[in-house]
């Protein structure tokens, strides 16, 4: 998938003029187009120092954090919109995390790789994990220590009494609200405490 295309996907959901927080904000880009191009102010978090460089870089304001520690340095609904964009799949803390991110934003937008996805599917069903253009890692090197898909968030935001408010799919940077969980490589979730 073309990342500039992804950014511009995601970036329609955020408003303009909101206070972002991106968590695992990788070299920055999503927060600095946001800046850019939706007027929004923020802050990014980040672990790895090539990242954290390269936000300083384009000029992103970057917090280095392991988010497996929690995001005690920031209160309650201090911003608008908190990211958590390919974030959540890798943190041991995955529900403590996604309770953060609405206790410290008014909002919150989730994405993740879908495993529910068909072609997956297909590959479980042939006795392998799959490899995809999204899951790019064989099994033993993956960066992602969690798997999910549409139904599993549905019910852990539920467990969690948090409220849905959109939900789609994102295929080839096009949102996919057919069957998402079946089309769709990439699950997206705007959500809000109840």
């Amino acid at each position: 998938m073309n990342k500039q295309a992804f950014i511009e996907c995601i970036a329609q959901l955020i408003p303009e003029n909101s206070r972002v927080l991106d968590l695992g904000c990788g070299d920055g880009s999503l927060l600095s187009y946001l800046q850019t191009h939706r007027n929004c102010t923020g802050y990014g978090v980040e672990i790895d120092d090539k990242n954290v460089l390269a936000c300083v870089q384009t000029d992103v304001q970057v917090v280095q954090l392991n988010l497996d520690e929690g995001l005690k340095m920031f209160a309650d609904q201090s911003f608008d919109v908190v990211l958590q964009i390919d974030t959540l799949q890798h943190l041991r803390n995955a529900e403590t995390m996604l309770l953060e991110t609405i206790r410290v934003g008014r909002l919150g937008i989730v994405a993740f790789p879908n495993f529910g996805h068909w072609p997956n599917r297909l590959s479980i069903l042939g006795g392998r994990m799959p490899v995809t253009k999204r899951l790019p890692y064989q099994w033993y090197d993956t960066p992602n220590i969690r798997v999910g898909t549409f139904a599993d968030f549905g019910e852990l935001a539920n467990k969690n009494n948090i409220r849905i408010l959109d939900s789609f799919g994102i295929k080839e940077a096009e949102q996919v609200r057919l069957w998402p969980n079946l089309m769709a490589p990439t699950a997206v979730f705007k959500i809000e405490k109840i």
